[in-house]
């Protein structure tokens, strides 16, 4: 069923300082970082705690804790970060992005349900609803344009339990209308997911509709291309269910976060919103003067975009359009001229998969994180052969990066 949301703040949720906000705790000593408990098994004072802890009696905000794969004091404070960025009551995090992913999917959906899913997603999330899911848990899925409300109203079914999408879609960067979508799927007693892995702060969703908000940590909120790490934020009931020792798919399937990653990741949150701010100043720059030269550019912050004014009208507008953007060489040897002379000739960036770090990264979506896709998915999605993904860095000067980017561009054009 879907959450109750609270009442609208006063003053309205703000993402930076809600995290200033949850700046609260002190390390053991009285550090003013946290500290790394290592610990995978914790003592208990009276025998008779040890069941309670099994059957949820006490708990973690009692000063209760049983094994690293259900709850840990550093991960916990990290999680708690991620919950106020998303104004979300709690959050619990996650070995991967997809351990987020499908940990959700699996404790919402039993076999026989459907999901509602957007079609243009990262690849590996397509893969999970289109073959795992189906063959593994007999859950099916039905994929749709989610600018077409009229389409993703058609697809829910009496078994329907969530409607899936990314706020940003991956990598053709169409914006989701995360309250008219979270209308539908509540009309069907479904719950609205969404992925803002491409966007943290730009977006809130939890604060436009949704009901759940996953992350894969390892991008934007890492920025350093070093931890593989995912985060689900939601209500917490739906979240603690997530590790009830029965039947709770993160404490069941294992996809747990190693303090010493939450530890790491907890220090770079706060500088989250300053690079956040540099990749779209950077990109927005590029998207641009690449339009003005001819280019095929796909960029939220272009009034070119079909969804710019959606995006403006539910974007948190200091933090920018975001760090990527779509060109489209069509070809892909095209594409692939480009990228090798941007990273061989120019030392521009780095042919790679991933984003969000410090440096650009480029990478042909077609045939590689969108290679899950069968073709006809990728025709349907808008997504060329020739679609680089580009992923903005903040090294060197935005001028100096710009001659190589023009450059390189010229000799492809």
């Amino acid at each position: 069923m879907p959450t109750t949301k609270p009442a609208t703040p006063n003053p309205p949720f703000h993402p930076v300082e809600a995290l200033a906000r949850a700046r609260h705790e002190f390390g053991e000593h009285g550090g003013v970082n946290a500290s790394i408990e290592s610990s995978v098994t914790f003592t208990v004072m009276k025998a008779d705690t040890l069941p309670e802890l099994f059957h949820g009696a006490a708990t973690p905000e009692q000063g209760c804790y049983l094994y690293g794969r259900h709850y840990n004091p550093t991960v916990i404070h990290f999680a708690r970060m991620l919950a106020a960025m998303e104004g979300t009551e709690s959050a619990h995090c996650t070995a991967s992005g997809m351990g987020a992913i499908s940990g959700i999917a699996l404790q919402l959906c039993d076999t026989g349900d459907h999901a509602v899913v957007a079609r243009t997603i990262y690849g590996g999330t397509f893969a999970l609803f289109n073959r795992y899911l189906p063959k593994k848990a007999g859950i099916t899925a039905t994929f749709v344009d989610v600018t077409d409300h009229a389409e993703v109203e058609a697809a829910f079914t009496p078994r329907t339990k969530l409607l899936y999408v990314e706020s940003l879609a991956n990598p053709t960067l169409v914006v989701a209308d995360l309250p008219k979508l979270a209308a539908i799927a509540h009309r069907h007693n479904a719950l609205l997911v969404v992925d803002n892995t491409f966007s943290p702060l730009i977006f809130s969703p939890a604060q436009l509709g949704a009901d759940v908000v996953v992350h894969s940590l390892t991008k934007f909120i890492s920025g350093g291309a070093d931890s593989v790490a995912g985060a689900v934020c939601g209500p917490r009931a739906l979240l603690d269910q997530l590790y009830d020792v029965n039947e709770g798919s993160l404490m069941l399937l294992g996809p747990t976060m190693d303090p010493r990653i939450a530890f790491e990741l907890s220090l770079r949150v706060p500088h989250l919103p300053l690079r956040m701010v540099e990749h779209s100043r950077r990109a927005q720059v590029f998207a641009e003067r690449l339009q003005a030269m001819g280019v095929r550019v796909r960029y939220p912050g272009l009034p070119s975009h079909p969804e710019h004014e959606l995006f403006n009208s539910l974007a948190n507008p200091e933090f920018g359009a975001g760090g990527l953007i779509a060109l489209d060489l069509e070809t892909a040897p095209r594409a692939a001229k480009l990228m090798e002379a941007l990273q061989l000739d120019e030392r521009f960036g780095f042919i790679a998969v991933s984003l969000g770090y410090f440096d650009t990264l480029m990478s042909a979506s077609a045939t590689s994180t969108s290679s899950e896709l069968p073709q006809e998915e990728r025709w349907k999605a808008g997504l060329s052969d020739g679609l680089v993904r580009m992923s903005v860095g903040y090294t060197g000067s935005l001028e100096q990066r710009w001659e190589q980017l023009e450059r390189a561009v010229k000799k492809v054009l």
